[in-house]
């Protein structure tokens, strides 16, 4: 049971995911959880090494999203996640790697 709607309402998480993060499968890793999630979005590296992501959805299933992308459990190595929450804004056509 919930007790509170605030988590059944969509919300975006945009996460700066730094550490060794590219050419080692990490977009494609993310972009497979947040599917089986039922998020939308992307996942993009950045031209100084770290790869943002971009998740919307129900509260609860970006949390998690968020927990995996902290995990010691990524391709490469994460060293650190740097987060930000929003509301959910402009919809996403499914979840891609940019």
């Amino acid at each position: 049971m919930r007790w509170s709607l605030l988590n059944d309402s969509d919300v975006r998480l945009t996460a700066w995911v730094h550490g060794y993060v590219q050419g080692v499968g990490f977009r494609w890793w993310t972009r497979s959880r947040a599917l089986e999630l039922g998020l939308t979005g992307f996942a993009s590296n950045r031209p100084d090494g770290r790869v943002q992501v971009v998740a919307q959805g129900p509260r609860d299933a970006c949390e998690k999203l968020l927990d995996l992308l902290k995990s010691a459990n990524t391709p490469g190595q994460v060293d650190k996640v740097i987060s930000d929450w929003s509301d959910a804004a402009d919809a996403f056509a499914g979840f891609t790697e940019r």
